[in-house]
């Protein structure tokens, strides 16, 4: 058993709601009560039975008119009592168990590519830095048409099929029929562990000033970390950006170990307690490395957990300012307990509190509505106007400095950096969701292979590579192909935002995912607020 702070990026739940299982069960019920009572009985026993549900699934398997899947039956009952309890008690079966523990041990078992399906045919996007596709010969546009000696170039390839195909135990081997311009070669590749770091990026932003993206919680998160900022400091920064956006959490021993590198020591960073489990107290063991850091911590809507457990307890110290959008609003842990069958199931057994006794967590009494809430910060305007956050006095905190800080629904930033209105198009997010941009530029790039040797580095290309008008044109052209109408001021206005993200992808399928956030955060209205912030950082703690 391992206690952990779920990641709500992988806590989407695949299964059915718990009233379509109420509704199997009580269909099932009425059957019974509707049946020749002297053919058919349940051996239930005392109303009170625990073993109720495990003689009522052996029945239906037993008496069903048709064949049922047993496994299938419990994974489903399972699923549906802990949707019963909070949005964050959770069942994994096998195969989602293992890929959500790719996510906290930091590393995974493949050949080192990212691929797209285009046209129903599989193409290698980006070959992995020194992974085994790279070792094995493999080269962005490299079409992909046999796994195995098994043809794939069909209609019906999905992400999910591909990475069955793909994926393995680290030693293994697959065997790939590749088309490349006019050839066909078969390229053996040997499986390996591979690197899910995360620490995406880490760079001086400007003169002093380092910034951070931290995309997840895992098992090498603090290691990461610490190198990263030991790398800043040596090259002169003495302020820090940490960029928890978009990051939902993971495990709870590696926010605290970062939080304690910049507290003094005997420092309170969070307690839990529940019903079940006694309050246990995370307290700073020494002062912390970076302890004379000035800090920024930015983060946004879907920044939970272990995320705002890092955020609060800084927060909390008058050790850190935090820039951005109010945060998800996740206060609740989660034990781990490992079923013989490699299944799993997190369950809620306390709640945390930051240091000054805040419950971050918002209401989940009715779970509809909590599955809404972040999209109803939308329509009632938080996202680009701070007036509308709903602050409950009763949750009201001080810091030692005598800041007020709230609970009861995330952690409300010190500094608000409202939600970028240009970029907000309901076109442009369909255009997104299409892959238009995405296929686009990956054609692009297929047929430009040599467009790098126009430029002497990276920096040179983000200063002087612009998007060809034409690139735009075919977006507009593919988006119409998908009925996706665009009116003539819709078009102006998105215009930038394509030939940006156009851009984005070509510096990442040529550089690399960190030179790609440099570009990005190049134009980032929250980078900036951030970065603003740190400067008049002093006049926040007065």
């Amino acid at each position: 058993m391992t206690e952990d702070i779920d990641n709500i990026k992988s806590g989407k739940s695949p299964f059915q709601p718990f009233y379509y299982a109420a509704v199997l069960i009580f269909g099932i019920l009425i059957g019974i009560f509707l049946a020749d009572k002297n053919l058919l009985s349940i051996k239930i026993g005392a109303e009170d039975n625990p073993n109720k549900l495990v003689s009522l699934i052996d029945f239906i398997e037993e008496n069903y008119v048709d064949t049922v899947d047993k496994k299938l039956i419990i994974d489903d009952a399972i699923a549906a009592i802990l949707n019963r309890l909070d949005p964050h008690s959770s069942y994994f079966t096998p195969e989602q168990y293992a890929q959500a523990q790719e996510e906290l041990n930091g590393s995974y078992d493949g050949i080192g590519i990212e691929f797209i399906i285009l046209r129903d045919t599989l193409m290698v996007n980006r070959v992995v830095e020194n992974g085994p596709s790279m070792q094995a010969g493999l080269q962005a546009g490299d079409r992909i048409v046999q796994v195995d000696g098994k043809n794939i170039a069909r209609i019906g390839l999905t992400n999910e099929s591909v990475m069955k195909m793909l994926k393995g135990k680290s030693g293994t081997t697959v065997d790939l029929d590749i088309k490349r311009k006019k050839e066909t070669l078969r390229i053996a590749v040997q499986r390996g562990a591979l690197p899910l770091p995360s620490v995406t990026a880490s760079y001086a932003i400007k003169s002093g000033v380092a910034y951070l993206k931290l995309e997840r919680f895992g098992q090498n998160t603090y290691n990461e970390f610490v190198s990263a900022v030991r790398n800043l400091r040596y090259d002169g920064c003495n302020s820090l950006i940490i960029d928890l956006r978009d990051n939902g959490g993971g495990l709870l021993e590696q926010s605290t170990a970062i939080t304690e590198e910049f507290l003094e020591a005997g420092q309170l960073m969070v307690y839990t307690e529940g019903l079940h489990s006694p309050r246990k107290d995370y307290v700073t063991q020494k002062r912390g490395e970076f302890v004379d850091m000035k800090l920024a911590v930015l983060i946004d809507e879907n920044s939970a957990s272990a995320s705002e457990i890092l955020a609060g307890a800084l927060q909390d110290w008058d050790r850190a300012l935090v820039v951005g959008r109010r945060s998800f609003g996740k206060g609740l842990v989660q034990n781990e307990v490992l079923l013989p069958d490699n299944s799993a199931i997190r369950l809620t057994t306390a709640r945390y509190y930051t240091p000054t006794g805040r419950c971050i967590q918002k209401p989940y009494d009715q779970k509809e509505l909590y599955h809404q809430e972040t999209s109803n910060r939308w329509n009632s305007g938080e996202m680009y106007n701070e007036s509308q956050i709903v602050k409950n006095d009763s949750m009201k905190k001080l810091t030692p400095k005598g800041r007020v800080v709230y609970g009861g629904g995330g952690i409300i930033p010190d500094v608000f950096a409202p939600y970028d209105s240009t970029k907000n198009s309901y076109n442009f997010a369909q255009i997104i969701n299409f892959g238009i941009i995405r296929n686009v530029g990956f054609d692009y790039l297929d047929h430009n292979k040599s467009i790098t040797k126009k430029f002497s580095d990276s920096n040179d290309f983000i200063l002087k590579y612009s998007v060809p008008e034409g690139l735009i044109q075919e977006v507009f052209t593919a988006a119409e192909l998908q009925n996706i109408t665009v009116g003539k001021n819709e078009k102006n206005k998105i215009r930038m935002l394509i030939s940006e993200r156009i851009k984005a992808q070509i510096t990442r399928s040529i550089y690399g995912e960190k030179v790609m956030i440099e570009f990005i955060n190049s134009s980032d209205r929250d980078v900036s607020s951030a970065i603003n912030a740190l400067e008049n950082y002093e006049q926040f703690f007065k």
